[in-house]
């Protein structure tokens, strides 16, 4: 849908022949930017409460520079996942204020202020090894709005650590647990709280631990009740599904 097409609709809203649902609603079908490579999603905002977030492998520096100037021209915060050190000195050429974050190997650009969401997403891994992926999920999840806290190295082998915080857990409105090996330490958490906690599987472990196969299948048999679980690695997913859930806090 173009301008033209907007523009009529603005003028047929303002002439009583269509409702502000009928409008939003067009607006939320529409369109995307084709740049041959990429079809850019300009209305993800509108349709998801956030904007388009860009994967970085198997793009080119290139490719996710010219993302990324779609992306802010609207005005936009911008996110990029799985971001190489090559691609954010492309990228910071262009946008100076480009920020890259290393563990989490993500790249932000902030281009608004956010009223915090009132809730809290509280981040846990078990391990040392597990905190790429949380950083993942918090750079995530503070671009999306949110207040964000940590407590890492708090695994099930020493769960005197776990439980020196077990004050931090019941202030919570969601948590995110990141473990790898055997993945226990989700099980734990959702039998200590009454709030959601999405467990994330790392690809940290020894043999049996198959990348992250055995951490993922205990975390979905967790006997615990209100865990649920997204994919090995997946701290960005987790942050998102954190970040919808916390929304909803009054």
């Amino acid at each position: 849908m173009d301008t033209d097409v907007i523009k009529q609709l603005l003028e047929d809203y303002k002439a009583g022949a269509v409702s502000i649902h009928d409008v939003l609603g067009k607006i939320r079908e529409l369109p995307y930017k084709d740049m041959g490579f990429a079809k850019v999603d300009s209305h993800r905002k509108i349709r998801c409460g956030f904007p388009e977030v860009i994967f970085c492998l198997g793009k080119t520096p290139g490719q996710v520079v010219k993302i990324v100037a779609h992306i802010v021209s609207g005005g936009n915060d911008m996110l990029a996942t799985r971001a190489s050190m090559e691609i954010y000195e492309a990228v910071s050429r262009e946008f100076p204020n480009a920020v890259y974050h290393e563990q989490a190997r993500t790249i932000t650009i902030r281009t608004t202020r956010r009223k915090p969401h009132k809730g809290l997403i509280l981040i846990i891994t078990a391990g040392t090894s597990d905190i790429p992926v949380a950083e993942e999920a918090r750079i995530t999840a503070e671009i999306m709005g949110n207040n964000v806290q940590v407590l890492y190295d708090v695994g099930v082998a020493g769960i005197h650590r776990l439980m020196k915080s077990h004050g931090e857990l019941l202030k919570a409105n969601v948590i995110i647990v990141v473990a790898g090996m055997e993945g226990a330490l989700a099980s734990v958490v959702g039998g200590l709280v009454d709030c959601p906690v999405i467990g994330v599987p790392t690809s940290i472990g020894y043999g049996a631990s198959f990348s992250g196969i055995a951490p993922l299948l205990s975390m979905l048999n967790s006997c615990a009740s209100g865990v649920s679980v997204v994919n090995i690695d997946n701290g960005f997913g987790a942050a998102y599904v954190a970040s919808l859930i916390n929304r909803t806090k009054k």
